[in-house]
């Protein structure tokens, strides 16, 4: 029996989901022995720069002008990173993909949103159009992804040059220079870029920071998190005020269960892990206590978990311990900002499951990303209550998994 949480049935009975997730119940195996051991797998199914590159160009010419493609900035090996914007609403959704460049899913979902609403001329997509504006980046780690690996490429030397102030200390806490998920780091450094961010977010690197730890803020030093900052200072530029969303696109251990089932997971959703002892007076996160938006989150998760198990597949809560503090991701900085944020985690990464899988989780987070937005635009996402949250099955097997190389 499929479980929904929260009150936006009514979505499906207005004809607000999108013909994109209007498909076929999918047929979900029984969880089947699997590992989480490295190894080398196909991926060429994966859309590509190159490909992406051409898809983000056929898609601006043939939305007859509805999508606009601008650069947000250059990876440290000059590959341009995009941001596409749809619509003109005053809703408005960020979404990003492949902040770590061996989770691979998102990429091809977020082109496939893009494609419908640039392209349909259905009620529901004018509908749409007019009521939110999605800016999307997909392949955030451009270097990353053509490596099929977590880190982007950049050494603690480049880091240096660019930022003198930091000459003399130890690299940050998250730069990867030794061996990690089968890829060796050796001789081609990096860092997990999902770590580098900050609530300040004019915040500029200091010595005393450096090196840092993962209950603390990060520093912008990749230019990967200083991209993403920018499309989204840009944004609030543009409207006056935050984003009213933000959604990261990412991928976990292969082995995950829902809970209470033998069923292998397709995605699971998360709020910030942001501690609520933190927010209390005299504490860390105190000043931003009013602007937060854990509800906000928990709503826009619930929406996306209620797409995916209506569109047959298998969702749940991503593991959120109480203590659990990544102040460094860029979902948390953001919901430090008023953004409501929310996590996709898709199962398996490509050194795990490689393009196994890849078009029935394509369209679980499409059929995600389609509710959620559905349920933004319509208001809808403002009547679930935020408490069913916890209601949501969560996981199984995600023990087996390293919790420092997800999310």
């Amino acid at each position: 029996m499929r479980v929904v949480v929260g009150t936006v049935l009514a979505s499906l009975a207005l004809g607000l989901v999108s013909p994109i997730s209007a498909v076929a119940q999918p047929v979900q195996t029984l969880a089947r022995p699997c590992s989480e051991e490295p190894r080398e797998l196909p991926i060429n199914e994966f859309t590509d720069y190159r490909e992406l590159q051409v898809e983000l160009d056929r898609l601006q010419r043939v939305s007859k002008g509805r999508i606009k493609v601008d650069p947000a900035g250059q990876s440290t090996r000059g590959r341009t990173i995009h941001r596409a914007t749809v619509g003109t609403g005053p809703k408005v959704l960020i979404v990003s993909s492949e902040i770590h460049g061996n989770e691979k899913t998102g990429t091809d979902a977020l082109l496939r949103v893009l494609d419908f609403l640039g392209t349909s001329e259905s009620a529901h997509a004018k509908r749409l159009r007019a009521t939110i504006t999605l800016v999307a980046v997909p392949k955030l780690n451009p270097d990353g992804a053509e490596l099929d690996r977590r880190g982007n490429d950049l050494s603690w030397a480049e880091v240096r040059q660019r930022f003198p102030q930091l000459a003399g200390r130890p690299p940050a806490w998250n730069y990867i220079s030794g061996q990690q998920q089968g890829d060796d780091y050796r001789t081609r450094p990096g860092f997990d870029v999902n770590r580098d961010f900050h609530p300040e977010l004019d915040y500029q690197p200091q010595a005393a920071d450096v090196p840092g730890a993962p209950d603390q803020p990060g520093w912008f030093i990749t230019p990967e998190a200083r991209a993403l900052r920018k499309v989204y200072l840009d944004v609030k530029a543009e409207r006056g005020e935050v984003p009213d969303v933000y959604v990261d696109l990412h991928h976990q251990g292969a082995c995950v269960r829902q809970a209470g089932s033998d069923k292998f997971l397709d995605v699971a959703v998360d709020y910030p892990p942001l501690p609520d002892r933190f927010f209390e007076d005299g504490q860390k996160y105190a000043k931003y206590r009013d602007v937060y938006t854990k509800d906000e989150s928990r709503q826009l998760a619930i929406s996306a978990f209620n797409g995916m198990t209506e569109g047959g597949y298998v969702g749940a809560r991503y593991p959120h311990a109480a203590d659990r503090d990544l102040p460094g991701q860029a979902r948390c900085a953001f919901a430090l900002n008023g953004t409501a944020t929310v996590l996709f985690e898709v199962r398996g990464q490509t050194q795990t499951l490689g393009q196994q899988h890849r078009e029935r989780f394509t369209r679980a987070v499409v059929a995600g990303l389609n509710r959620m937005i559905a349920d933004v635009s319509t208001g809808a996402v403002d009547r679930i209550d935020p408490e069913k949250f916890d209601t949501i099955p969560g996981t199984a097997g995600a023990e087996a998994f390293n919790p420092a190389l997800v999310d």
